[in-house]
């Protein structure tokens, strides 16, 4: 069986150790998630099993909505909770409004400098192995999309913010930068992933659940589809002739689909029994849509 779960990670857990769990309790070899949350952080990871693990590529690709609570007047080393305390500032000054006119300087396209206690590399190495070892390198800023953000809650020295943002972007840096825009320092004190893509928080399911519905043998219900996450490009039903070609890695004419210039030219290959057989993308070299990644 090839899918997707949309699993609710617990609070504590981190996101290799539920791959770890529904390894086991589906027996499955091929397992693994997109869009790794921070042990400290709940909510939405989607987890990809069998030839679902193909997909994980595009999936990263989804807007995310996360639930952020974040505390004034404390700066950490980590950026949330969890770290040490690197610096005490007063926030009793700061307004509703000047909070408003603070958080639209981080929405849209802007530059990010991930966490030092991150997964990113520097020199081959993780940035948090360094930043455990009290090493604290320079960091290149990254471009990162904020598509919205909302302040929900304002109770100094907590606010609530529900940010929906793209590929790459740090709630954690999010946090420490509002502070020290406000001057008062801040990081952030809870997480959770409200949706990812076409999963939401509403219908994720516990691992307890999960775990439950295993030794039930009724887990397969919690299955979503592999293209329940492509399905915003183009589909197209092959012949039995050109499934036979995509299968061998050659490319097809498509009647019914053009590429169009400046656009992610990919499309959906279905065999005449409705199964996915493969994704496509157009090669403008011969003209034709050749297989990118053939599912069998």
């Amino acid at each position: 069986m090839n899918g997707i779960l949309n699993i609710c990670k617990p609070v504590g857990s981190t996101s290799f150790d539920v791959v770890s769990t529904i390894r086991k309790l589906i027996s499955e070899r091929r397992v693994g998630h997109a869009g790794t949350l921070d042990p400290m952080a709940s909510g939405v990871l989607p987890i990809c099993f069998g030839q679902g693990t193909r997909i994980i590529e595009f999936l990263q690709e989804a807007s995310k909505v996360y639930r952020a609570h974040i505390e004034l007047g404390t700066a950490t080393d980590t950026y949330d909770a969890s770290g040490k305390i690197i610096m005490q500032g007063d926030y009793s000054s700061i307004s509703r409004e000047q909070l408003g006119k603070a958080l639209k300087s981080f929405c849209g396209a802007i530059l990010q400098t991930p966490p030092m206690f991150s997964a990113v590399k520097y020199n081959g190495q993780r940035l948090y192995s360094l930043a455990r070892k009290g090493i604290s390198v320079k960091r290149k800023s990254r471009p990162v999309t904020i598509h919205n953000l909302t302040l929900t809650n304002f109770n100094p020295p907590l606010l609530t913010l529900e940010v929906e943002c793209g590929r790459g972007t740090y709630i954690r840096s999010l946090a420490n930068d509002l502070g020290e825009m406000l001057g008062c320092g801040a990081h952030l004190f809870e997480l959770n992933r409200l949706s990812y893509g076409p999963f939401d928080i509403g219908d994720a399911i516990s691992l307890t659940l999960f775990e439950i519905a295993v030794i039930n043998n009724v887990w397969q219900h919690h299955v979503y589809p592999m293209d329940s996450v492509l399905r915003h490009w183009q589909t197209a039903v092959v012949s039995e002739e050109q499934e036979q070609l995509i299968i061998n890695g050659s490319g097809i004419d498509v009647s019914g689909i053009t590429a169009v210039a400046g656009t992610d030219n990919r499309r959906l290959a279905y065999s005449k029994k409705g199964n996915l057989l493969a994704i496509l993308i157009f090669n403008t070299e011969k003209g034709h849509w050749q297989p990118q990644k053939v599912f069998v």
